[in-house]
């Protein structure tokens, strides 16, 4: 009898992945690709938070000197956040426009929100209508900035736009940009229904209104993350303004996946630990039905061994639905986020998923993580 019952639950949270995977997909097909409006150019500020991004930064600079978007309509705030490299410097010395800017976080500014901090600070210091941030580890085609001003209209206070790994030379880096994909196409379906649950940081932009309508961040200033989703639920929640996703190849934003293990744990784990603090309660409880459903994988496959053979078929069947159903679901990433040779890694990313989230799931609500060198703890 206890093998029916449980059954009954594994089938129950299949159902329900099932159909949050379902509702992926048709907001994917309702999103159409949008198209430039370069009648429409407000003042916008692009702020850039930056620590110990040596490496990165003056590929940041270039690609944002060049954007076609008009130097007289857009600022850019590159935000010292106590880098303890060379950073700051080389961005001082290598800006060549006087729209250009970099400022640095005062020691004493809101100490425990790190990034968030950061951005606060840029957009006091900003003058823009519309506030665009990205990180200083990426790159920007000439025309993203137009790009994803034109998808604003009178009624958007929140556009979320695509972000994609550049490299893909090991099987790690494969792996990482296909399952990375899939959580911007998870984003982008999940606004095409109405419903914004996730975004990235790297690509986004809101109305400064639609930013002060809700207090920005100034109830999450306890937390180290959540400068992007938490902000954009926030502003989904009030219902003043709509949130839209910027379907365009030209507004990609180019970042590279992480060098090592450790570090793609510790990003995952730092992602994992907002999902506590969503305003939506509800969300959480979805979220950990999720959870619960990646759970039940491989406890169904434990099962099997001790308990019945009948877990394994079950097992099997539920993962082969999975694995169809988020295969549609990358297909429409193909040419947009990835070329299409990388679904032969599916399977096998299919695989190694289970584990890495169940693992940053509970690592993420306790808390605790590595960041630019910090140690946070919530």
């Amino acid at each position: 009898m206890t093998n029916i019952y449980l059954e009954i639950i594994f089938v129950l949270l299949l159902i329900y992945y099932s159909n949050f995977l379902l509702g992926i997909l048709r907001g994917l097909r309702r999103l159409s690709p949008s198209v430039e409006n370069s009648d429409f150019t407000p003042f916008v500020s692009v702020i850039i938070p930056f620590r110990n991004e040596s490496h990165n930064i003056l590929a940041s600079l270039e690609s944002l000197q060049n954007q076609s978007y008009p130097n007289d309509k857009y600022e850019v705030i590159y935000v010292n956040d106590s880098s303890e490299d060379d950073s700051l410097q080389k961005i001082t010395g290598a800006i060549k426009l006087s729209n250009i800017k970099v400022i640095s976080v005062p020691a004493d500014f809101f100490q425990n929100a790190h990034k968030k901090r950061a951005i606060k600070f840029g957009i006091n210091n900003s003058s823009g209508e519309i506030i665009v941030t990205t990180d200083a580890d990426c790159t920007h085609h000439i025309n993203w900035l137009r790009n994803m001003i034109s998808v604003f209209d009178k009624d958007t206070g929140f556009v979320s736009g695509p972000v994609k790994f550049v490299e893909e030379n090991s099987l790690f880096e494969k792996l990482q940009k296909l399952e990375f994909s899939g959580l911007v196409l998870t984003g982008a379906g999940q606004i095409g229904i109405g419903k914004p649950l996730i975004c990235n940081a790297a690509n986004i932009a809101y109305r400064k209104s639609a930013f002060d309508s809700v207090n920005g961040f100034d109830d999450q200033l306890n937390l180290s993350s959540g400068d992007d989703e938490l902000l954009m639920q926030k502003i989904a929640k009030a219902n003043i303004f709509k949130v839209k996703f910027c379907y365009n190849i030209e507004a990609i934003v180019l970042t590279k996946g992480n060098e090592s293990l450790n570090k793609f744990y510790n990003q995952r784990k730092r992602w994992a630990s907002k999902g506590l603090f969503y305003a939506d309660k509800i969300v959480i409880i979805k979220l950990v039905l999720i959870f619960l459903f990646y759970l039940s994988l491989p406890l169904q496959i434990i099962l099997a061994i001790f308990q019945s053979k009948i877990f394994i078929i079950s097992a099997i069947g539920i993962l082969f639905i999975k694995f169809i159903l988020e295969y549609f679901i990358l297909r429409k990433g193909v040419n947009f986020l990835f070329t299409k040779r990388l679904l032969k890694y599916l399977i096998l990313a299919e695989i190694v998923q289970i584990p890495y989230i169940i693992i940053s799931a509970i690592s993420g609500a306790l808390g605790n993580y590595s960041w630019k060198s910090r140690k946070i703890k919530r």
